[in-house]
């Protein structure tokens, strides 16, 4: 025992010293994710003196997390806490910057309970404790102030007869049986669909002096659900848009914004897109809505799988035609880049906001991996740079005159600190360090960039995490991460599995193969009816380039990929030998149940040309599990027990089931409770065990550690 201790001991001083010699800096862990804090909803006030934030955090059992708003001078110092509560989120100043309204959800009572519905809440900047302006039984969301600072409008599912809380003691208990009449019933994450509640329009007074809840009025009704609610600049209309088809999944989308008084009434239809729309902004004269939107192919050619979203304008009376500023720019206006570190709780989507003038719109783009701001002319379309560099712009709010905007922005080596933006300059001040205390000790580093010609020549785009302590000349084990969507991308923003499995001794490779978003119209929809295929030649090519480079071992490769990734790592290991180990995370393994199971219907010709039964042939070309008698690689399937997106009966489930079969070697890694976006929002503690499961693996497998967790007893 002695010795043992001793050993300890000298080991410990070695690691100490060791640490001291590099700048007492030490490798990120997963369980680094604990300390994590996250900016969300950034709001910048009025008169662009302070910016108020949602800062969430990890709660003390690592199995939820917590909301509370923050305010911080937007000239720099310190940052103060101005909610007490555990679930504040959705900020919002009035008009005049004296208010507050924000979203405040209770505390469950216990962890079985349901969790509450969020009522608004205003706080005074004058000082006082928040307090609650509804006390609707269904909760509100999408706030938004009137102009004159006398109500606010939300969104709510609240129906007539919640505000009856008598009931005859007689009366039967509510039946939990559902009849379900539509193809698309359920969402992942949210659960099954209440088609009796659609979301409505409310508003609500909010009084000089508020001495308690206030009586919400209802503005819309009817079948259809509205959602993203502007008021007109006299408070007379409130626009909104709605999706107003019964069954919408047998068409493309289609999306309308509409305008409804706001005492109510019928509404008016003030433009239709063959596409779909989202995130309206009026512009200072009130004469034009601007909004992001993807068309549909249209023209009697196929329906693509990807149409790239594009910036328009249109007239704010009913009548108009709405205008394509951004048809000659060949990115993703509103895109962004895919990490698993944005903010799992309190975020928001952020809108297109014009310039004083009118004369300039601005709004977020994605452009080959990178997210920033773009200046764009609203006559003639021109489209400028108001940030630029290697980094994700992931949420943004400006002040009425667009002088300044509170941004928030991502690296590969940061989580996302709030910026201060000046509105002509574009010049960024810095005025949060949320992280740096736990990042100051820790070795992290920048992954290089790298591009490369696939099998036909087309350029690919991907980066390298290399571990902190690389050595030229040195081969090390590959772990070959596949992005989800099809249509998403990886870029420069922080993602704590990279940088963890560098830690541990990996090189990581996350390519952008074709179908990828922020390279254009064509690059994204190339995948079209052939997905997997020539993606999957993509990737491999980036391994060999890897390899080529001397970077990489290719006696020890590894592949792992989460949602399309995981179709692509099923597709890899069932199409090539050379992987060693292979982790598919909440995938599919055959089209056609996925065809009947997944939460959104496939009843458009996005990805296949007709049903399962209509194209059976190409629906089990493309399944992975066509091959699964072709697979030796080593494989590890991580499901979400509640993930309605990739059932695990369409996917893992059967991927386990077939290799078990040919008696070869597999395990399933279930978490109870978890949806599809398990690694970017669920528990905190089951993100931490999906790493420690994902790396030990590959430790297992490509490093030959004595790892008995998945042995058969």
């Amino acid at each position: 025992m002695l010795r043992m201790r001793s050993h300890t001991r000298i080991l410990a001083c070695l690691v100490f010293l060791s640490c001291l010699a590099a700048g007492a800096k030490r490798p990120i862990t997963q369980t680094d994710l604990y300390a994590f804090h996250w900016i969300a909803s950034p709001q910048i006030s009025p008169d662009g003196a302070k910016i108020v934030y949602t800062l969430v955090t990890v709660n003390s059992k690592h199995d939820n997390y917590e909301t509370a708003l923050w305010m911080i001078p937007s000239s720099g110092g310190a940052a103060r806490q101005m909610t007490s509560g555990t679930h504040d989120s959705s900020p919002r100043w009035s008009p005049d910057g004296r208010t507050l309204a924000f979203l405040r959800a209770p505390e469950p009572k216990d962890k079985d309970s349901k969790p509450q519905p969020a009522q608004i809440y205003i706080l005074s900047m004058e000082g006082g404790e928040a307090r609650p302006l509804t006390d609707i039984p269904k909760g509100a969301s999408g706030l938004a102030w009137a102009p004159d600072g006398k109500s606010i409008a939300f969104l709510s599912t609240t129906l007539p007869k919640d505000f009856d809380k008598k009931k005859d003691d007689k009366d039967e208990a509510e039946s939990d049986v559902r009849v379900i009449v539509k193809a698309a019933y359920r969402m992942n994450g949210e659960g099954y669909y209440e088609p009796d509640r659609p979301s409505h329009i409310w508003t609500v007074p909010v009084p000089a002096t508020l001495a308690g809840t206030q009586k919400a009025t209802q503005v819309t009704t009817g079948a259809f659900s509205e959602s993203d609610a502007v008021w007109s600049h006299d408070g007379a209309k409130i626009y909104f848009t709605s999706n107003r088809v019964p069954e919408p999944y047998y068409e493309p989308p289609h999306d309308e914004i509409y305008a409804v008084k706001s005492t109510g009434g019928d509404i008016a239809k003030v433009a239709g897109m063959d596409g779909s729309i989202h995130a309206i902004s009026l512009s200072p004269d009130g004469a034009h809505l601007a909004f992001v939107a993807s068309i549909n192919s249209g023209g009697g050619l196929p329906q693509r799988s990807y149409s790239q979203p594009d910036l328009f304008v249109t007239p704010s009376e009913p009548g108009g035609t709405p205008r394509n500023l951004t048809a000659a720019y060949d990115y993703d206006i509103g895109g962004g880049v895919g990490g698993d570190q944005a903010p799992p709780r309190g975020s928001g989507p952020s809108k297109p906001y014009w310039s004083a003038d009118g004369r300039n719109i601005f709004v977020d783009s994605a452009e080959e991996g990178r997210a920033n701001l773009k200046r764009i002319d609203a006559e003639t379309g021109k489209v400028e740079p108001l940030t630029s560099g290697d980094q994700s712009v992931y949420a943004y709010s400006a002040t009425p005159d667009a002088s300044k905007a509170a941004v928030l922005i991502s690296t590969p080596t940061n989580i996302g600190d709030l910026y201060l933006l000046d509105g002509k300059s574009g010049r960024l001040d810095r005025l949060t360090h949320i992280n740096d205390d736990l990042f100051a000790k820790l070795n992290l580093t920048e992954p290089e960039t790298i591009r490369y010609k696939s099998f036909d020549g087309r350029l690919i785009e991907a980066w390298v995490q290399r571990p902190p302590d690389f050595t030229p000349g040195k081969k090390y084990p590959l772990i070959l991460d596949i992005h989800g969507g099809p249509h998403s991308a990886y870029g420069y923003t922080f993602d704590h599995e990279f940088q963890w499995m560098a830690a541990k001794g990996y090189i990581v490779l996350y390519p952008n193969p074709r179908g990828s978003t922020s390279y254009g119209q064509e690059f994204g929809n190339l995948i079209q009816y052939a997905y997997p295929g020539d993606d999957f030649k993509d990737l491999m090519t980036g391994v060999d380039e890897l390899i080529r480079r001397g970077w990489v071992d290719p006696e020890k490769l590894g592949v792992t990929g989460g949602s399309g990734g995981g179709v692509l790592t099923n597709w890899t290991i069932g199409h090539t030998t050379r992987f060693k180990a292979a982790v598919s995370q909440r995938s599919i393994a055959d089209w056609r149940d996925f065809w009947y199971t997944a939460d959104f219907t496939l009843f458009t010709p996005f990805w296949f040309r007709g049903a399962p039964w209509e194209q059976e042939a190409d629906f089990k070309e493309r399944s992975p599990i066509t091959y699964v008698d072709k697979i030796t690689t080593p494989l590890m399937l991580i499901e979400g027990e509640s993930d309605f997106r990739t059932p695990p009966g369409a996917g893992g489930e059967q991927m386990f089931r077939a290799l078990k079969y040919q008696h070869k070697t597999a395990v399933m890694v279930r978490f109870p409770g978890e949806s599809h976006e398990l690694s970017r929002s669920g528990k905190a503690i089951h993100r931490v065990e999906r790493l420690q499961h994902i790396v030990a693996w590959f430790d297992k497998y490509l490093e030959g550690q004595e790892i008995h967790t998945y042995d058969i007893n």
